[in-house]
């Protein structure tokens, strides 16, 4: 990505508004790394730039909480609000966060337009059975075994989105690939 940079604003141009990318899909399906990869490319080309990463966050802001469908939704609340407040400073933040119920993503989008923060949807759009094959974390292995139960898009729920601003198909293309389609998307929006 490094050929991959965001054309440059004229002298004197109003600064880009910051936004919350928020990138969705099963586990395993490519978010982080898509999110790190735009990421990449947007701070090389001068953007303020954070990934909310979903595992990280779990491990502290919201350790205190479970695999609930409340908690899941408490979950996608408090990132939600963190990103808004990033976002509403200038910053452009990537969330990559499963949140798999469609009401707890709308209350973050209307969040954001009620603050009129730019709000980007990205389904991450892997396949079960791809996401499986890729196991970064065991999970769908330790779900097979019986070890887990409550795995988003195997024995719990995930609703994908039914119109987001940006479908990828992660399986069908590289990682750079889905990552220069998101910032592009961004520069589409006057995002990046």
């Amino acid at each position: 990505m490094a050929d991959d940079h965001v054309t440059d604003r004229a002298p004197g141009a109003p600064p880009t508004p910051g936004a919350t990318v928020w990138l969705t899909g099963l586990p395993s399906a490519g978010k982080s790394t898509i999110a790190r990869g735009a990421a990449a490319a947007l701070r090389s080309a001068g953007r303020p730039v954070h990934v909310l990463d979903g595992d990280e966050l779990r491990a502290h802001l919201t350790a205190d909480l479970g695999f609930s469908r409340q908690d899941r939704d408490t979950n996608v609340g408090r990132v939600g609000y963190v990103a808004h407040l990033l976002a509403s400073h200038g910053v452009t933040v990537l969330v990559p966060v499963i949140a798999p119920y469609a009401d707890a993503r709308r209350a973050v989008r209307e969040r954001h337009a009620a603050a009129g923060v730019p709000y980007v949807e990205v389904h991450v759009a892997t396949p079960v059975e791809v996401c499986a094959t890729r196991d970064v974390k065991g999970l769908y292995a330790r779900q097979a075994r019986g070890e887990l139960s409550g795995l988003t898009g195997v024995d719990d729920p995930y609703e994908p989105p039914a119109a987001p601003d940006l479908r990828l198909s992660a399986h069908e293309q590289s990682r750079a690939e889905s990552a220069r389609a998101l910032v592009a998307l961004l520069r589409e929006k006057g995002l990046a």
